[in-house]
C-alpha cells in the first residue's frame, strides 16, 4: 500500500527546509539530521498550502529557502543576503508575521497516491545514487589499497635484496679479516726467524 505523504519543515543553518515524505523518519533521513529534530522542537509538520503545494510538486526532494524569507521553497536556494556577524539576516526579526497556517484534511485521493509514487521513485533514485557513490568509494579504496600493496611489496623486495648484499659483503669482510690474521701470524713467525738470523750474523 502506498503511504500518503505529509509535508515536514525545519530550519538548518542558513536555510529553512521542507520535504514531502511518508514519515518524520524519512524526512530526517532526507535532511541528513543526526538527531530527532521533531522531538527537539526544531521540525514540524507543515500545513501551509504554499509549502505543501511546493513539496508535493517534487515529493522526496529537499526544498530550501533562506532563513527569514517568506519566499517560495526551491530545490536550489541562494544564501540569505546581508548576513550580520551573528549569522542571521538583518531585518529578519522585523519580517512580517507569516499568515496563519490553514489546516485542511484532504481525503486519500488518486492525486495523493500519485504523489506518493513519485516520492518513492525519488527515494529509489537517491538510494541508487548513494549506492553508486558507495561503489565508487569502494573502488577508490580498492585501487588505493592495491597501490599500497604494490609499494609495500616493492619495498619488501628491495629490503630483501639489500640484506642479501649486506650479508654477502659481511661474509667477504670476515674472510678478508681471517686472511689478514693468518698473514699477520705468518709474518710474525717469519719476522722472528729473520731477526734471529740477523742476530747470529752480527755475533
Amino acid at each position: 500500500m502506498v503511504r500518503k505523504l505529509k509535508t515536514y519543515q525545519t530550519s538548518l543553518g542558513f536555510f529553512e527546509q521542507a520535504i514531502a515524505a511518508p514519515s518524520m523518519k524519512a524526512a530526517l533521513e532526507a535532511w541528513g539530521a543526526d538527531s530527532n529534530l521533531f522531538h527537539q522542537g526544531a521540525a514540524r509538520e507543515s500545513r501551509d498550502p504554499d509549502v505543501v503545494a511546493a513539496t508535493m510538486a517534487k515529493p522526496g526532494v529537499v526544498l530550501k529557502r533562506p532563513v527569514g524569507s517568506d519566499g517560495p521553497f526551491r530545490e536550489h536556494a541562494e544564501l540569505p543576503k546581508n548576513l550580520d556577524d551573528g549569522g542571521r539576516t538583518k531585518g529578519a526579526a522585523k519580517s512580517p508575521p507569516r499568515r496563519a497556517e490553514r489546516i485542511s484534511i484532504r481525503p486519500d485521493t488518486a492525486a495523493d497516491r500519485k504523489t506518493a509514487r513519485v516520492y518513492e521513485r525519488e527515494q529509489q533514485r537517491r538510494e541508487r545514487e548513494a549506492a553508486k557513490e558507495e561503489a565508487a568509494r569502494q573502488k577508490a579504496r580498492k585501487r588505493r589499497q592495491q597501490a599500497i600493496d604494490r609499494a609495500q611489496a616493492a619495498m619488501d623486495e628491495a629490503e630483501r635484496e639489500h640484506l642479501q648484499r649486506a650479508d654477502s659483503l659481511r661474509a667477504e669482510i670476515e674472510a678478508i679479516e681471517k686472511k689478514l690474521k693468518a698473514e699477520e701470524a705468518d709474518w710474525s713467525d717469519h719476522e722472528e726467524r729473520l731477526k734471529a738470523a740477523l742476530r747470529r750474523a752480527r755475533e
